[in-house]
């Protein structure tokens, strides 16, 4: 069922959030509780976008269809629906990452001038979805079911709206636009300010092990850029492989975030 087992541990618990997610959403309608609630998971599915950016560069399971209902409850989750990563950041950003003027998450503006992180969380998070179409049209069969699927998400929590209103807003809705802005905030400290050709000196690097072990070894960025579509269990080996490639400076030790600072 699944393709590496080491995708076990990191899918359950994402669907076990949405067992208590549902549960919260027929059992409770106080919106105190309801606000307290969606507080309490801003951090769990904050962490849960790391995962479904792993899932959209290699799928979890052998099967077609069980990869696309968890990335349904991946998309209720992160705001990100099937395709959309796979056409704006596999598709997009890791053909253009070095190359500011066709990067689909630039830090760069039009004019060559670096963005503040509020504005590329803006710009990058705004146009997330008309970047992934735009990218989509090179690619016919992933656009078709990045624009099926969106739909089928939009029905589904336009459903649960209807039958629930505030459950539905503060379980599904309010979560889905924060972290959707949340996976590009996080995202500015990947590159930003890192100006060049070569790709070993493109990416800042975290060897943290809480922060690698909450967002599945994201924090060997260069490995991963150097060859996206291996596994997140097995970057950290990759990483050993190249790590004399990798300027010092751009491998930094946080907790909680790549950094430049």
């Amino acid at each position: 069922m699944f393709r590496y087992t080491a995708d076990r541990i990191p899918v359950s618990i994402v669907l076990t959030i949405s067992l208590i997610d549902f549960i919260v959403y027929l059992l409770v309608d106080n919106a105190w509780w309801l606000a307290g609630y969606a507080l309490l998971s801003i951090i769990p599915k904050g962490v849960i976008c790391a995962w479904n950016h792993h899932h959209q560069h290699t799928v979890t399971f052998h099967a077609k269809f069980l990869n696309r209902i968890l990335e349904f409850f991946y998309a209720l989750h992160t705001g990100v629906s099937t395709n959309l990563w796979v056409l704006h950041h596999v598709q997009g950003h890791h053909r253009n990452f070095l190359d500011q003027t066709r990067d689909e998450s630039a830090w760069k503006r039009a004019d060559g001038q670096p963005m503040s992180a509020l504005e590329y969380t803006l710009t990058i998070a705004g146009t997330a979805y008309y970047r992934g179409y735009k990218v989509g049209r090179k690619f016919p069969r992933l656009q078709r079911d990045f624009l099926l699927y969106l739909v089928v998400t939009l029905f589904s929590v336009t459903l649960l709206c209807w039958f629930q209103l505030v459950p539905a807003l503060f379980i599904f809705v309010f979560p889905m636009v924060f972290s959707l802005f949340f996976t590009a905030w996080v995202t500015y400290d990947h590159h930003s300010g890192l100006d060049t050709d070569d790709a070993f000196e493109a990416s800042y690097n975290n060897t943290n092990r809480l922060f690698n072990l909450l967002t599945g070894n994201l924090g060997y960025h260069t490995a991963h850029h150097y060859r996206q579509g291996l596994h997140w269990s097995k970057l950290p080996e990759l990483h050993e492989e190249i790590k004399s490639r990798i300027p010092p400076a751009l491998i930094r030790n946080s907790r909680f975030v790549l950094t430049n600072t």
